[in-house]
């Protein structure tokens, strides 16, 4: 008997907003939330970011090790006191197993801290064993766990003390979001759709009159911080970030790192048409205290988007089917871009979703695809795949052996793949110009999608269409052309 067809969706589920009933920016909360801090002060002294040492601010998810790299790097290196925190994560905590992922990053002096008791927290014998840290990790969970325990406390202080001794703080999830100044999300129940609570609306403040919100494109939560506090409150800066990716902030100066996108509302720059925010990709730097882009990471290189947007003229009418591209080199995404793509449910990113099929393209993650103990492909196998990068909405049937996606998710994966500097299985090798290229296609001749990459580069070229007249592999070499140029 053949085995059942099966089709896997990785997709996280919305959720609707639920507004509290309290007004936003009330003044029932018992610690009063930051100001405008909208200019850089005269002295040169940060009016946003820490006046010295680092933020770290993670959305959420799978973090690659970009992600444990930088913060080790940032506390003074592996040898550096780091500070694991898990309290936000409450029955879940295993104290035996924290700092798991700073270790496997290779820090090797790790502490887990950790109470619910604020006498303890208090305490001068509990915070004495962090008196010389260079790290703080603020782990997931429900922040105002964070709050209970800490806020105000001698704990607290010995936090802010690791960034004023030039150290670095940072958090994933709900680790992120305490480490602004108003705090969303915070109410004291297991419910993220109330977003704010009267008693549970101050952060810890390491970036000074910013909200901060996690996992928003993996949770369809992009149009929240707009809706329901930044449309309403001007003077705050809202700062969001998909899951896996990261604002490190210095000073008042911010780069994204990681594998997907952040945005910010309040800004001064020009929104996303149609969008209540602005997306900044790995490689851009934004400036907190000025709330404008400082560059673009496809600013240093030959690439502009002038010339990709003339690639994919074609495209630009919904009618046409559409099209999405992604270009990124060392690590920096480049280009980011659907053309033709109708605007998606919850403002997700139109290279985020929908789907495209496949097609040959599938023969690189069917490669990476291990039979269970049956010998058979099950959803178990299917998931290994799609967490090597955390990828959010691929789609595997097991009857045609095909799978649909994105550019972004096929990106996690790439990442995810040479994050293991595992073999490049399911593409072509060849050489173009003395240069190793890994190459696949979605049909024949070099149609319709194309996922090429040049390893000796560090780049990665990833388009998709529905359209089979479209030639997907003359295009990412006009791209890859450009792109190396000097």
């Amino acid at each position: 008997m053949s085995a059942p067809s099966f089709v896997v969706r990785f997709r996280v589920a919305a959720t609707g907003l639920l507004f509290s009933s309290v007004a936003v920016g009330c003044a029932g909360s018992t610690r009063a939330v930051g100001g405008d801090a909208r200019t850089t002060r005269t002295n040169g002294t940060p009016s946003v970011g820490p006046r010295s040492g680092s933020v770290m601010v993670v959305g959420g998810g799978q973090q690659g090790p970009e992600v444990f790299a930088k913060f080790i790097e940032l506390a003074g290196g592996p040898d550096a006191l780091i500070v694991d925190v898990p309290t936000a994560g409450g029955d879940s905590i295993d104290t035996s197993d924290g700092g798991r992922g700073l270790k496997t990053a290779g820090a090797r002096n790790v502490v887990v801290f950790h109470t619910t008791s604020r006498t303890v927290a208090d305490a001068d014998s509990f915070v004495a064993k962090i008196a010389n840290a260079r790290g703080v990790w603020f782990g997931g969970g429900r922040h105002y766990r964070l709050v209970n325990s800490y806020a105000g406390t001698k704990s607290e202080r010995a936090f802010q003390a690791v960034l004023d001794r030039g150290g670095v703080v940072g958090g994933s999830s709900a680790g992120a979001s305490i480490l602004g100044d108003y705090l969303v999300r915070g109410a004291p129940s297991n419910d993220n759709r109330l977003f704010n609570h009267p008693q549970y609306l101050k952060g810890f403040a390491y970036l000074r009159g910013v909200a901060i919100d996690q996992h928003v494109v993996a949770r369809e939560r992009l149009p929240d911080l707009h809706d329901s506090l930044t449309s309403r409150r001007p003077d705050l800066l809202g700062i969001s970030e998909d899951e896996g990716t990261v604002w490190v902030v210095r000073g008042d100066s911010a780069e994204i790192i990681g594998r997907n996108k952040a945005f910010v509302y309040n800004g001064r720059d020009a929104n996303d048409t149609g969008k209540p925010f602005l997306t900044l990709r790995p490689g851009d730097r934004y400036n907190l205290a000025t709330r404008r882009v400082v560059s673009r990471a496809i600013d240093a290189t030959p690439l502009t988007q002038k010339f990709v947007d003339n690639v994919f003229a074609s495209y630009r009418d919904v009618a046409s089917g559409g099209a999405t591209v992604l270009v990124a080199q060392d690590g920096k995404v480049l280009v980011n871009r659907a053309y033709g793509v109708a605007v998606q449910r919850r403002l997700t990113p139109e290279t985020g979703a929908p789907n495209f099929p496949l097609g040959g393209l599938s023969a690189v993650l069917n490669a990476a695809l291990p039979p269970d103990s049956t010998g058979r492909t099950s959803a178990t196998s299917v998931r290994r795949v799609t967490g090597l990068g955390g990828a959010q909405r691929l789609a595997y049937d097991s009857t045609t052996k095909q799978w649909s996606g994105t550019v972004d998710d096929l990106y996690r994966f790439d990442q995810g793949r040479s994050a293991q500097h595992a073999e490049p299985t399911g593409f072509w090798i060849d050489t173009d110009r003395g240069e190793v290229v890994h190459r696949v296609f979605s049909i024949s001749a070099g149609r319709r999608a194309a996922w090429v990459r040049y390893p000796g580069r560090k780049t990665t070229i990833i388009i998709l269409t529905s359209d089979d007249r479209f030639d997907a592999k003359t295009a990412a070499e006009r791209i890859a052309e450009r792109l190396f140029a000097r």
